[in-house]
C-alpha cells in the first residue's frame, strides 16, 4: 500500500477560497504600494550563499535554507572530512546557494548589479515567498510570503514617516486594527555604549528583542549568560522598564544618553518621526517601544514592528533603516529603510476576525446550466457576451442530472444559476436563480448584467 502524501512541516496547501482570502490581501497591499509610488521588481528564489551569509546575525545564518549542489559533490571531499561529520563545514563544501531568507538583501544585491539603469532614490516592491529553517509553530512557517517596500538611495527621514502611514493604509483597509512600535538601532547602540559594554551591542539587541517572549528575568539571565556584567545589567533597567507616553520614555532616554554623541542622535531622529507622525495623524496607534530591537544586524537606524491588536500572534509587519547594506556587495554609502508586511501572519489575523467582505471571496458570479448541445451552444454565447463586460461566467461543461450542476454551483459559492431551455432560446430571456434566497426570475441579458454589476 502506498504511503499517505505529506507535505514538509511548516507549509500549507491553499484551496481556491483560500487563495482568494490571500489574493484579496496581495491586491490589496499592491494597491497601496502603487498608490505610494513604488515599483514591483522580483528576485530568484534562490541566491549564492555568499549573498545570504552574514547578513541576518548568528541566528540567522543557522536558519538559512541550504541547497546541495549538483553532481558529485562528495568527490572534491577527503575522507577525514566526511568522518567528521561536521554538517556546518561539509555543508559549505558541497553548498553553494541557498533559498532567500528574507527579500531585503536580494533587493540590495539587486541594486548593486543593477545600479547603472536605476535613478535614486528607488523605490521598490516585491511580493514573493522566502524561507527559513525555523521550528514551525502558531504563525511561524518555513515558506511564507512577504511584501516588501523600500526606498533606497535617500536619508530623509520623510521616508520612514511616510512608510508609518503606509503600514496605516494597508491595515485600515484591511480593517485589522494595529500598534505600530517604533524605536532606533542608534538609540541601542548609544545605551549599549553608555553601559560600558559597546561590543555587546548584537548580544544586548538580541537579549532584549526576546522580552515579550521571555520576560524580563529572562532577559537578565540571557544577557549575564552573555557575560554581560551586573553593572551593566543595572544600568539596562531603567531602559528596559520604561513607562509613559511616547514623550515622557523620549525623554527618561534621553536623560539616560545625554552626552552620547550616537544616542542623542537616535533620540533626535525619533523624536523628528513621532512628531512628524503626531501632526499628519494616522488611525493606527504609534507607539515608542524602547525594548523593541529586531535581530538583523543591518539596521542602523529606525526599527518598526506592527501588532495585531485583536489577536495573539507575533508581529505582522516590520522593518526600518539600513545605511549601508549595499556596502557588503561594493557598493558604500548608500541609505535605505523599508517594510515588510507578513502576508501569512496578516492571513492568520484575518481568518480570525472573519474580516474578508463577502465579494473577496467569490469566484464565478453566474454558471449555466447545460441540457444538451444545443442549449450549451446557445448559452457559451451568453457567457461571452457576459465574460465581454467582465463579469465571471462559466457553463457546466456536461448534460448531467440538474441536482448535480446545482451541487456544483453549491459547493462553489456561485451566487446565481442561468436557466435556458427551448423557451428561453426562442423568446431570447434567460431564467436566473439567486442561490442564497432561492427567488427565480426571468430576465434579458442586458438585465443580467445589469444584475450583476451590482
Amino acid at each position: 500500500m502506498a504511503a499517505k502524501p505529506s507535505i514538509p512541516k511548516g507549509t500549507r496547501d491553499f484551496s481556491p477560497i483560500e487563495m482568494s482570502k490571500r489574493n484579496y490581501i496581495f491586491n490589496t497591499i499592491r494597491d497601496a504600494f502603487h498608490l505610494f509610488g513604488f515599483q514591483q521588481i522580483e528576485t530568484p528564489s534562490m541566491e549564492n550563499l555568499s549573498t545570504l551569509m552574514g547578513k541576518y546575525g548568528e541566528e540567522g545564518d543557522k536558519l538559512l535554507f541550504k541547497i546541495q549542489n549538483s553532481g558529485d559533490y562528495f568527490s572534491a571531499l577527503s575522507d577525514e572530512e566526511l568522518l567528521s561529520r561536521n554538517a556546518a563545514k561539509l555543508a559549505s563544501k558541497f553548498c553553494e546557494k541557498g533559498l532567500r531568507y528574507d527579500l531585503t538583501v536580494p533587493f540590495a544585491r539587486y541594486v548593486v548589479m543593477h545600479r547603472d539603469e536605476l535613478t535614486f532614490p528607488f523605490k521598490r516592491y516585491q511580493i514573493q515567498p522566502v524561507w527559513r529553517a525555523d521550528r514551525p509553530q502558531k504563525g511561524r512557517y518555513r515558506e511564507f510570503y512577504q511584501c516588501d517596500a523600500d526606498v533606497i538611495g535617500n536619508n530623509s527621514l520623510i521616508n520612514e514617516v511616510e512608510l508609518i502611514q503606509l503600514i496605516d493604509h494597508v491595515f485600515g483597509k484591511l480593517g485589522i486594527r494595529v500598534a505600530v512600535k517604533l524605536n532606533n538601532r542608534k538609540i541601542l547602540a548609544g545605551i549599549a555604549e553608555v553601559i560600558g559594554e559597546p561590543d555587546k551591542i548584537i548580544d544586548i539587541t538580541v537579549a532584549i528583542d526576546k522580552l515579550d517572549k521571555i520576560g524580563l528575568d529572562g532577559v537578565i539571565a540571557e544577557l549575564k549568560l552573555k557575560g554581560i556584567g551586573d553593572e551593566a545589567v543595572e544600568k539596562l533597567l531603567p531602559i528596559l522598564q520604561a513607562q509613559g507616553n511616547n514623550s515622557e520614555k523620549l525623554g527618561t532616554i534621553g536623560e539616560v544618553l545625554a552626552g552620547n554623541a550616537t544616542g542623542e542622535k537616535g533620540v533626535e531622529e525619533t523624536r523628528f518621526i513621532l512628531d512628524t507622525v503626531e501632526k499628519l495623524g494616522i488611525n493606527s496607534s504609534l507607539e515608542l517601544d524602547l525594548t523593541l530591537a529586531r535581530g538583523l544586524n543591518y539596521y542602523t537606524g529606525a526599527i518598526l514592528e506592527v501588532k495585531a491588536l485583536d489577536v495573539a500572534i507575533g508581529s505582522i509587519s516590520g522593518g526600518g533603516r539600513y545605511d549601508n547594506l549595499t556596502g557588503v556587495f561594493g557598493m558604500e554609502g548608500v541609505s535605505g529603510v523599508g517594510i515588510s508586511f507578513g502576508a501569512d501572519r496578516i492571513y492568520d489575523v484575518m481568518n480570525q476576525l472573519d474580516l474578508y467582505p463577502k465579494d473577496s471571496i467569490l469566484n464565478t458570479q453566474v454558471m449555466f446550466v447545460n441540457f444538451g448541445d444545443k442549449e450549451a451552444l446557445y448559452s457559451l454565447g451568453l457567457v461571452a457576451r457576459l465574460r465581454a463586460a467582465d463579469i465571471s461566467a462559466e457553463l457546466y461543461p456536461s448534460s448531467d442530472k440538474m441536482k448535480k450542476q446545482m451541487g456544483y454551483a453549491n459547493n462553489h459559492n456561485i451566487p446565481y444559476v442561468a436557466i435556458i431551455g427551448e423557451t428561453e432560446m426562442s423568446n431570447g430571456t434567460i431564467a436566473v436563480k439567486n442561490m442564497e434566497s432561492g427567488e427565480q426570475q426571468i430576465m434579458s441579458i442586458d438585465e443580467l448584467i445589469a444584475l450583476l454589476r451590482k
